[in-house]
């Protein structure tokens, strides 16, 4: 079977809940959604407000300090949002990245080594297994490696151990100084213990399932950049569930996989203007990031350093960016749109002024130098 660039661009739209609102709980969106990304504290918020029929932010921040809802370091070595329930398979799948990652590099340069990880790791949970600051995991690190190598172990560690974000509080629970908490409440558990470098066949594979639940079709491409895992064991993987998931023929003639019966929406579907999230998911999720971005915008989205602009996603495709000011929600489209869109966005950015001013207006301001590196366009207050 042949699917064409618009069918894959609905069919991820329908899956990450982006053509219509739904009446789900804040659970059930995540696993939806599989993953939110969560560098800055307000994105996952604004992600299911996108997605969400009714939601509100006091829902995500119960969900969070009940722990349904866990952040921490996961898919691409950043912070994610994910349900509690599909956090230790993907934390497994993501172990051997996460372990190259940050067991080397500072780690490694300080004269400290995977065996040090695995000595240091079931006392470092046990010592979270209450919320602790950072300047506390910091100083109980410093007991144990001395001051010199203090950084680069707490470095290392924070991102391989097994541990989430606890939150913090006001406005997005989570803030500028992070507290941990052991994944695991009752410290470590033996399978974390080991600084293991090979690859998990079974949570892999479950995280595939998971991936083309929430974002298929997709390529071994698209998997493995989605989770920064190697091919090599994506296709392993996808061998492995030749059962469980079906082959399609992409618009290039790439080989994309799905689950069967899984959402497919018809090219036609209307898709609603949305306005995403800084480094909302669904513009990270694929190697191929086409499916929702024109090539010719991409580097004005993601920018060099990584950011990931909150953006305009018109007819399921960005269309240009967006900010909050004092006056309104200033978009600024690359291309120009039609009255109705305006209109569409309009109604959006009313909307999402009322969701932002309950906890943050000015959210994102941080960020607001790279509008001075955009080109000439149409700029509208909503």
């Amino acid at each position: 079977m042949i699917i064409s660039e618009r069918e894959l661009n609905r069919a991820t739209l329908g899956r990450q809940l982006l053509l219509e609102r739904e009446p789900l709980s804040v659970p059930e969106g995540l696993r939806r959604v599989v993953a939110l990304q969560a560098q800055h504290p307000a994105s996952p918020y604004v992600a299911l407000w996108n997605r969400l029929a009714g939601f509100t932010a006091a829902e995500l921040d119960a969900a969070f300090s009940g722990r349904s809802a866990v952040k921490a370091t996961l898919m691409r070595i950043t912070l994610h949002a994910v349900h509690a329930e599909d956090y230790p398979a993907f934390r497994a799948a993501m172990r051997p990245t996460l372990y190259a990652s940050r067991l080397g590099g500072r780690f490694a340069a300080a004269g400290l080594t995977p065996a040090d990880a695995d000595a240091l790791l079931p006392d470092l949970l046990a010592f979270a297994r209450e919320p602790r600051t950072s300047a506390r995991m910091q100083a109980w690190t410093e007991e144990r490696v001395g001051a010199e190598r203090k950084d680069a172990a707490w470095w290392g560690l924070k991102g391989y151990a097994p541990l989430h974000h606890a939150p913090t509080g006001a406005p997005w629970s989570f803030g500028d100084r992070p507290s941990f908490v052991a994944a695991d409440p009752s410290g470590a558990s033996p399978s974390d213990v080991p600084a293991g470098r090979a690859v998990d066949p079974y949570a892999l594979r479950t995280l595939v399932l998971r991936y083309l639940a929430g974002f298929g079709p997709a390529s071994v491409a698209d998997v493995a950049q989605f989770a920064m895992v190697q091919r090599a064991p994506v296709r392993a993987a996808l061998r492995a569930l030749a059962g469980a998931v079906e082959e399609l023929r992409g618009p290039d003639g790439v080989t994309l996989y799905d689950l069967p019966g899984a959402l497919r929406p018809p090219a036609e579907t209307p898709a609603p203007p949305r306005l995403m999230a800084m480094w909302d998911s669904v513009l990270l999720a694929y190697a191929d990031r086409g499916r929702l971005i024109p090539p010719e915008y991409r580097p004005l989205v993601i920018r060099r350093n990584g950011d990931v602009l909150p953006t305009l996603l018109v007819d399921g495709r960005v269309a240009g960016v967006w900010r909050p000011t004092e006056r309104g929600v200033e978009a600024t489209a690359f291309r120009p749109l039609p009255p109705a869109v305006w209109d569409g966005l309009a109604e959006e950015a009313l909307a999402l002024t009322a969701f932002l001013g309950e906890r943050e207006p000015a959210v994102y301001s941080r960020y607001h130098h790279w509008w001075t590196k955009l080109p000439e366009a149409e700029v509208r207050m909503l």
